[in-house]
């Protein structure tokens, strides 16, 4: 790009300069950085998610008020904390274990089981009792006499038998559900165990891959960074030229204005002075004619045969020359300075300037060239460094414990996970007979009450005999009967149920939420060298199991929590400086001259100098400005010919008349060939004079000024250039180094929360926290309640049902 050539243009890159002015003239570390753009986000492959362990949470149910319910229960069973000594005992030394020492502990489910013992002895007994009785006609017969208040409680009976049978309904759908809930999680939750311990097996042996491929991925950043390398310089060169052109074109049409001025002024000069002789020999060629036709024309006007020629005569006798050249001041002197001028050729000098500071791109690209080529080779260097992160991990040596643990976990698991699926599926098939026959009493009762109503209604006598109460009776019976037959299974089946779920909910999953199992293990000597965790997994030292799982939740990394005698810290292998320091110290000593820019040579200032103290504005341009006031002929002479003429149409005498019209023609001739010309030089001297008397109270100051214009620019220019450079590389590091920053933060993000993570031991604690007690000992508890519930109404639903069944046969004897 050329520097404007119109003065229209000059002024308005001028104007542009001095409005960024203020920017330019700064220091160059308080600019913004201008091509190097804020970095990027590098996305980078997670390629390490199918190994991690998804984590359970406990659903939200209609059934969780029955599940607080039963927690309640049983907390008030069983109140005592987690038995430490006798646990340690029965770890340590099973046979110091005293049964007094259990029954104390398990006080609670001592009483239950005693009264679970009582119903199942008492009822069979009862129903026994009730079969001999029956036999004999003496339990359920008929009533021996009609009382008015027979019908209010019949009325209570079948109230009362039908809320039991409702309670008994709602507690057996309770206890259906929760079965099938049972049954429905605990195949998924025995299945987890195996799955979860082979998912952690795997996390474990696949880090050393993890790692690699996560120390792969500087591939991103490090192609990023060589894209930016790539187009370095000319982004450098480009900078330097868009912050400094305008401060440089400013000079440069500074100094084609100066050299316009001289050009022009020399020009001007020149004519001003070859007009002002051509003038002044002009005036004395036309002073004697002048004189000569000024006698002539008075001679005729006071000739008295001329007719009206008075009031012309005044006119003529003032014909005489006006402006007199001779007395303005000589510009000889003025021309003789500038004699030469100008010696430099300044169109070309402008255009050298010019092309040379338009080149600063290329030079950047030339001048760093070495540079980048030095960057690029050292990015191999630090995709070696990067690559001692895989190369010194150190878990592949420190996870063989936990790996080893695992299997075993895992090979023990087996058969005791299919002996808890096999006794759960005979639950499940106990639990559905049981919960059927509960439906058949149900039915039983529901079908009685129906009949012995209906026949109730359809008998006009009480003693008469009705077939439909009489089967409502029977089909009581049945129910009762049902009832005393299989209630002992029911106990059963609730004791053992709740034996088991009960002791998992009180002495497993309460102690499980508040963690006191893990202190009881982190305590020394409670458990057996044998059941050692913190040497089987082959924990820190100083480290406990309570501590490493608040660890591993927090998002600690494997090595973090393992014995590795502090041999590895990932914070000091992350370290940027460690990769960067010589990426950034090359960068940092480039030093490179791209503003050395001449704008103008010594043959030029010197002509600008020679220009300026020439004299041109010495000289007295308002003496020509007041003589070019006067005209050349102090009497119009074509007003004159014109009186002339006018005087003539008025004569009576011919031969005066001819003369006057000769004089008139002699005076336009006079004004066409020589008057004419001789203004037309003073036209031409006005242009001069008028352009030098403007130029002439400012040239020594703007030849001056663009003297230390050009001169400033062209100190200016290297040192600004040097730090317009200093500032984009240090952008460009900056920018770069977040590259390295971002890569650095991904790969200690990922290595502790995926690749090498201890979370997943965390979250397969608490997935087999949320199995075991939220998905399967809840509904399993729940179970156990419901079926609990039936059983117990099924006593009073025994009562109502017998003392029922009275009411449905008929009367022996009618007391009116």
């Amino acid at each position: 790009q050329s520097p404007p050539g119109s003065p229209l243009a000059a002024k308005a890159m001028r104007a542009a300069g001095l409005l960024l002015a203020w920017a330019l003239l700064r220091p160059a570390g308080t600019q913004q950085c201008h091509l190097a753009g804020p970095a990027g986000v590098l996305r980078f492959t997670d390629m390490h998610a199918e190994i991690r362990v998804p984590a359970l949470h406990r659903v939200p149910s209609s059934l969780d008020p029955l599940y607080g319910l039963v927690r309640r229960c049983l907390d008030l069973i069983q109140q005592n904390p987690l038995p430490t000594e006798l646990l340690r005992a029965a770890l340590n030394d099973p046979g110091s274990v005293r049964t007094s020492q259990v029954v104390q502990y398990e006080l609670g489910y001592v009483v239950c089981a005693a009264v679970a013992l009582l119903f199942t002895v008492a009822v069979p007994v009862a129903g026994m009792c009730f079969c001999y009785c029956r036999s004999r006609r003496r339990c359920g017969g008929r009533l021996r006499a009609h009382r008015r208040s027979l019908s209010c409680r019949r009325h209570c009976l079948l109230a009362c038998l039908s809320l039991t049978s409702l309670v008994i309904l709602i507690s057996v759908i309770c206890a259906f559900v929760t079965s099938q809930r049972v049954k429905g999680q605990m195949e998924p939750g025995l299945g987890a165990v195996p799955v979860t311990l082979r998912t952690l097996r795997q996390h474990i042996a696949n880090v050393p891959q993890g790692v690699q491929m996560v120390v792969d991925q500087f591939e991103v950043p490090r192609q990023q960074i060589i894209s930016d390398l790539g187009g370095l310089s000319r982004s450098v060169g480009l900078s330097i030229h868009a912050q400094l052109k305008a401060m440089t074109y400013v000079a440069l049409a500074d100094l084609q204005d100066r050299a316009g001025d001289l050009q022009t002024s020399l020009h001007h000069l020149q004519i001003l002075d070859k007009t002002v002789r051509a003038l002044a020999s002009a005036r004395a060629e036309l002073e004697p004619a002048l004189r000569e036709r000024r006698r002539r024309v008075v001679a005729l006007l006071d000739d008295p045969r001329c007719t009206s020629c008075a009031s012309v005569l005044g006119r003529a006798q003032s014909l005489e020359l006006g402006a007199d050249y001779s007395k303005v001041p000589s510009v000889e002197k003025v021309l003789k300075a500038l004699a030469g001028l100008p010696r430099s050729d300044f169109a070309e000098m402008i255009r050298q300037g010019n092309g040379t500071f338009n080149s600063i791109p290329e030079l950047a690209v030339e001048r760093m060239a070495q540079v980048i080529q030095d960057l690029r080779d050292e990015m191999a260097r630090v995709t070696e460094k990067v690559q001692s992160i895989a190369d010194g991990f150190p878990l592949p040596d420190y996870t063989r414990p936990v790996s080893e643990a695992l299997v075993k976990a895992e090979d023990r698991s087996q058969p005791y996970l299919r002996e808890v699926e096999r006794f759960e599926q005979y639950r499940w098939i106990a639990g559905t007979v049981l919960c059927s026959i509960i439906l058949l009493i149900l039915a039983c009762n529901v079908t009685g009450m129906a009949l012995g109503a209906y026949g109730l209604s359809k008998r006009e006598d009480p003693s008469d005999y009705e077939c439909r109460g009489e089967a409502g009776a029977k089909f009581l019976l049945l129910g009762v009967g049902l009832a005393f037959l299989f209630s002992w299974l029911l106990v059963l089946l609730v004791f053992a149920t709740f034996l088991v779920g009960g002791n998992i909910q009180t002495l497993v999953c309460r102690n499980w939420v508040n963690q006191e199992i893990y202190k009881f293990i982190d305590t020394p000597g409670n458990l057996p060298p044998s059941m050692n965790l913190t040497r089987h997994l082959n924990l820190r030292r100083n480290s406990n199991l309570s501590a490493t799982y608040r660890e591993c939740k927090s998002g600690a990394g494997l090595w973090e929590v393992l014995q590795l005698d502090r041999s590895y810290d990932l914070d000091e292998h992350l370290k940027t400086p460690k990769y960067t320091a010589d990426f950034q110290k090359r960068l940092g000593d480039f030093t490179a001259r791209l503003g050395d820019v001449r704008l103008l040579r010594s043959e030029g200032r010197q002509d600008l100098e020679t220009f300026a103290h020439s004299g041109v504005d010495e000289v007295d341009y308002g003496r020509f400005q007041e003589e070019m006031k006067n005209p050349v002929v102090q009497t119009s002479l074509p007003g004159l010919a014109r009186s002339l003429e006018v005087l003539q149409k008025m004569q009576r005498n011919g031969t005066v008349a001819g003369r006057l019209a000769a004089e008139a023609q002699a005076l336009w001739q006079m004004q066409n060939s020589t008057v004419q010309s001789q203004e037309a030089l003073v036209a031409k001297l006005g242009e001069s004079v008028q352009f030098l008397s403007r130029l002439a109270p400012h040239l020594q100051e703007r030849v001056k000024k663009t003297l230390a214009t050009t001169a400033s620019v062209e100190a200016r220019l290297p040192v600004q250039a040097q730090q317009i450079l200093r500032q984009e590389i240090g952008c460009f590091t900056r920018k770069e180094l977040r590259y390295f920053a971002q890569y650095l933060n991904w790969v200690g993000q990922t290595l502790r929360e995926d690749v090498a993570s201890c979370q997943p031991l965390a979250t397969a604690l608490d997935n087999g926290r949320v199995i075991l007690c939220d998905r399967i000992a809840d509904p399993w508890n729940a179970f156990w309640f419901s079926l609990g519930c039936c059983t117990f109404f099924l006593i009073p639903n025994i009562i109502f049902a017998i003392r029922l069944t009275k009411h449905f046969r008929p009367i022996r004897n009618r007391l009116m």
